[in-house]
């Protein structure tokens, strides 16, 4: 594994109950010091509970499916090519309303709120190459 070019079978994946997590790019992975990227995958009719980073931004790119996102009090719908900003702190959570997974390249920045998820209680973690049940 190259430092600049990262491939997916690289990569551990994070299986939760509403779909996978993929963190190619993160301090561990890459040295990366202001920002870490991963690719989000929500199964159909499945989302995350509203939860917050108090320490940092997100972003969040679609690149298929859809769903509704809400961001503190404001919710709408979310198509791909559609760009989303979550400020540091504010609750939020994502929903996919339709029948096939939306795919989300998440950004933090600072990086850090992937070890939560990391280690949270339902999430297991499948070692590089391993593909999920």
């Amino acid at each position: 594994m190259s430092e600049h070019h990262i491939e997916p079978d690289e990569v551990e994946t994070l299986e939760f109950d509403w779909g996978t997590l993929k963190w190619p790019c993160t301090p561990d992975e890459t040295d990366s010091e202001a920002f870490s990227m991963g690719v989000v995958q929500l199964n159909p009719g499945k989302g995350h509970e509203r939860h917050d980073h108090p320490d940092s931004e997100e972003v969040l790119y679609v690149v298929s499916g859809e769903g509704t996102q809400t961001v503190g009090d404001e919710e709408f719908a979310i198509t791909p090519d559609d760009t989303v900003y979550i400020p540091a702190g504010v609750e939020h959570s994502t929903e996919n309303t339709g029948w096939e997974q939306l795919r989300l390249v998440a950004v933090y920045g600072p990086p850090g709120p992937e070890d939560v998820l990391r280690n949270a209680p339902d999430s297991t973690t499948l070692p590089p190459g391993e593909l999920p049940d």
